[in-house]
């Protein structure tokens, strides 16, 4: 079968699937500040649901699965699909984006069903300030659950770290730090505007050079370095000596799209090409179909734009499509 590529040659090996849009915390770039109105469980797909689309595409060359929500974890028994996509012949390499909490209960058991690895989102090591970003979450469980990956053997461990201009940007060192004595790998990444290009987004928004200047200010030479396992659009750099790394992800100043090899999968069975715009294709009502599955895939594919053009968001300039009106709660990021 030919391999699920988009018009402009990139070929698409990896998905992300969003399990839930409901998360046990409420960050401030997630969610607006008013909450979220959850969709009904009887909307999100089942794990079976799941499992028939990843088997659908597998065939066209599917490698790679990323379960994200939400918080997927607080999807009851998520070891289950894990156990279910790992048996599909073909799939390589199952990953979670978590914000950490539940892993201390989860870790091992997700190991053991046949998850390789986790990316943990953490956008402060100070409590106040955690408490803030999050609207409430202790920074602590957080550490444990990093903890708990690692004593499960899901590695390499990847740390998340939206950047933030005037919130969360004077810890650029304090983060660099947790790389010097430890294989961990973190990941700065910019401000995106999905679901809101405010005025409020263009005031927190930091380019990324900001990591390099942080660097330099603490007296560390660095060096490129290889990319984690895995799959993502960082650039990777390493403090001399230092036993893990830390990554720059540029989706607005310099943005990744060249390279894209990635297709999204929304709780309610929606897919999403691409992040940043609206179209979305419901591949719910055709699951028992995976030729039709299969046929609904290349379309939105084919209707994928070269770029997202989240610069021009910045700047306050037309754009050639609409953005999403959802929130990255509700896209699974």
């Amino acid at each position: 079968m030919e391999p699920l590529t988009d018009p402009f040659g990139r070929l698409h090996d990896y998905i992300r699937i969003s399990v839930t849009d409901r998360c046990n915390l409420r960050c401030i770039y997630c969610m607006p500040a008013e909450g979220m109105e959850f969709q009904p469980q009887d909307e999100i797909l089942s794990y079976e649901e799941i499992t028939a689309i990843v088997e659908s595409l597998a065939p066209l060359g599917l490698r790679k699965v990323r379960l994200t929500g939400g918080e997927p974890l607080v999807r009851k028994d998520l070891e289950k699909l894990v156990t279910m996509i790992s048996a599909i012949p073909g799939i390589e390499d199952i990953s979670l984006t978590t914000n950490g909490l539940m892993l201390p209960a989860k870790a091992a058991l997700l190991k053991e069903a046949g998850l390789s690895r986790v990316n943990i989102s953490l956008d402060s090591l100070r409590q106040d300030r955690f408490s803030m970003i999050t609207r409430g979450g202790e920074v602590s469980k957080v550490l444990k659950g990093i903890e708990a990956a690692q004593a499960a053997g899901l590695e390499p461990i990847k740390l998340n770290v939206v950047l933030m201009k005037g919130i969360n940007d004077d810890e650029i060192k304090d983060f660099i730090s947790l790389t010097l004595n430890s294989p961990l790998n973190v990941r700065f990444i910019e401000y995106m505007p999905i679901g809101s290009a405010t005025d409020s987004w263009r005031q927190s928004y930091l380019p990324l050079e900001r990591v390099i200047e942080a660097c330099t200010a603490a007296g560390w030479e660095t060096e490129e370095a290889e990319m984690p396992s895995g799959n993502g659009p960082s650039q990777n750099r390493r403090v001399i000596g230092a036993q893990g790394t830390f990554g720059l992800i540029h989706p607005v100043s310099d943005h990744f799209c060249d390279n894209c090899n990635r297709l999204r999968l929304t709780a309610d069975g929606h897919i999403k090409a691409c992040l940043y715009w609206e179209d979305e294709y419901n591949v719910r009502p055709l699951i028992s179909d995976p030729a039709a599955v299969q046929a609904l895939f290349r379309k939105a594919l084919g209707n994928k734009p070269h770029n997202h053009e989240m610069a021009l968001a910045l700047e306050k300039k037309a754009q050639s499509h609409t953005p999403t009106a959802r929130r990255m709660s509700q896209i699974g990021g």
